[in-house]
């Protein structure tokens, strides 16, 4: 299922808990903040991650007081707030901010943790010519099982170079999983597969992946950056699990490029 919204200023929910959820058992949302606004979360039940897209802002929480910043998207890494249930959060722009929302059900209970961009866990996928570089992308992650047991969810962000492809070769993983998508240009656009279709994607689209085989393209010319969120199942938590399309799974080979074919000179 993909959903795509004309955001408004404050919280723009796109899937809730016990709602419409789409079989995911997140939260998701995106908090847009004009200078000054203050926005305050208190969950009950849930634990809840704040991912800074753009804009600055002070997070204020258990008694003491942090500010993020991040210019550009895409040429500046990310601040996240992780922090678990029952914990009062004070967000107040300090300019023009949008921030992505994540929440779960968890009751277990975590120190709070801000996560600066020297925390983030950063993977250069892609990167060594493989297919030609059609799936380069740099992957970004918040935290996930092996960094935070404690936590039901998974939180990170890729960044797609205009015109490659990325979540490829096509794979799956039982997890249910979320992609919420940003353009350099608020006219960019890709493409998502997922549980058997395929979606055009766009700025402030939100695609939700239940079990199936999966993959993304950006449109040539609009960097494009998502991020991903996995809800760990009972029992059967996400380690990085990723099981590909055995159809696909040539491309792996390191001769997969061999049968290219080899431009003529033109005439």
């Amino acid at each position: 299922m993909y959903m795509q919204k004309e955001v408004t200023r404050g919280y723009n929910a796109y899937l809730t808990m016990g709602e419409n959820d789409c079989a995911t058992n997140m939260d998701i949302g995106l908090l847009v903040m004009f200078p000054g606004d203050e926005y305050t979360f208190k969950e009950a039940e849930k634990e809840l991650a704040l991912d800074l897209l753009i804009g600055k802002v002070s997070f204020t929480y258990n008694g003491e007081s942090h500010e993020a910043v991040r210019e550009n998207t895409f040429r500046n890494a990310a601040y996240c707030l992780h922090v678990c249930k029952g914990t009062h959060v004070t967000v107040k722009a300090l300019e023009h901010a949008e921030i992505y929302v994540q929440k779960t059900d968890n009751e277990r209970e975590f120190a709070a943790k801000l996560y600066a961009p020297s925390d983030i866990m950063v993977q250069h996928a892609g990167a060594n010519g493989e297919l030609l570089g059609c799936m380069q992308r740099e992957i970004q992650t918040f935290f996930d099982y092996e960094s935070a047991p404690y936590s039901n969810m998974v939180l990170g962000e890729v960044l797609s170079y205009p015109g490659k492809w990325s979540s490829y070769p096509p794979h799956h993983h039982p997890q249910p999983e979320v992609y919420f998508y940003r353009f350099d240009y608020p006219q960019g656009f890709g493409a998502g597969f997922a549980d058997g279709e395929v979606y055009q994607t766009g700025h402030n689209g939100c695609l939700v992946i239940n079990h199936s085989f999966h993959s993304q393209a950006a449109a040539p010319g609009y960097a494009m950056c998502y991020m991903w969120g996995i809800r760990h199942l009972p029992g059967n938590p996400w380690r990085k699990t990723r099981i590909d399309d055995p159809e696909h799974s040539w491309l792996w080979k390191s001769d997969a490029n061999e049968h290219i074919f080899k431009p003529q000179e033109a005439k």
